[in-house]
Order: C-alpha cells, then sequence, then structure tokens
C-alpha cells in the first residue's frame, strides 16, 4: 500500500495564490476560478506521489535538494516534503526572477 501524506498550503503561498487570482479575476472571473481548480488539484495530487515534481533548479545549482516545484501553466508551485507532509511554500509567475525570490523566502 502506498504511502498517503497531507497537502498543507502555507500563508505564504496562500497569499501568492490570492495575488495571483485577483489580478486574473480582474480581467476573466472564469479564468481565475480555473486556475484556482486546476493548481489546488494539481497540488493534492501530491499526497500521493509529492517526488513527482522536479527539484528547483535554481537551487539545485547550489547544492540545495529539499524544494521542489510543479509547473502548472505559467505559475512555479513549490513545496518540501516532510515526513508525511507536503508543505506548499510558494506560488510564483515563472517569467518573474525566481532566483531572487527563492532565495530571499527560502534562504534569507
Amino acid at each position: 500500500m502506498a504511502k498517503t501524506f497531507s497537502v498543507f498550503w502555507t500563508n505564504t503561498a496562500q497569499n501568492d495564490l490570492s495575488a495571483i487570482l485577483e489580478y486574473i479575476h480582474h480581467d476573466s472571473p472564469q479564468n481565475a476560478r480555473s486556475i484556482l481548480k486546476s493548481m489546488k488539484d494539481q497540488a493534492q495530487k501530491l499526497n500521493t506521489f509529492p517526488e513527482r515534481g522536479r527539484i528547483v533548479p535554481e537551487l539545485r545549482e547550489f547544492g540545495i535538494l529539499i524544494y521542489r516545484e510543479l509547473i502548472i501553466d505559467r505559475w512555479r508551485v513549490m513545496y518540501k516534503i516532510d515526513a508525511d507532509h507536503v508543505y506548499v511554500l510558494s506560488v510564483i509567475d515563472s517569467r518573474q526572477n525566481a532566483e531572487d525570490i527563492l532565495f530571499h523566502r527560502f534562504i534569507g
């Protein structure tokens, strides 16, 4: 029987997602709802196979291998696996300078 993980969204990740959805909602409420559903559904699937996301490349270069990400449309959903839990840590637009954001949030 496969191990099941609990998936938790941190306040930072929830705030990131809220800001994204608020911005999109101005132009298309329907699109915002669709994106919310997609992100929540994909993140929840981490409960059965959390290693399916890739190690964050910007951090891998520095030997930091504990953070993973899912690419969902143009967003990067970053998370960490810890024992029986998956913590969604951040949601960023892939067009942003991810390296600065990641080092500030995860390292600094």
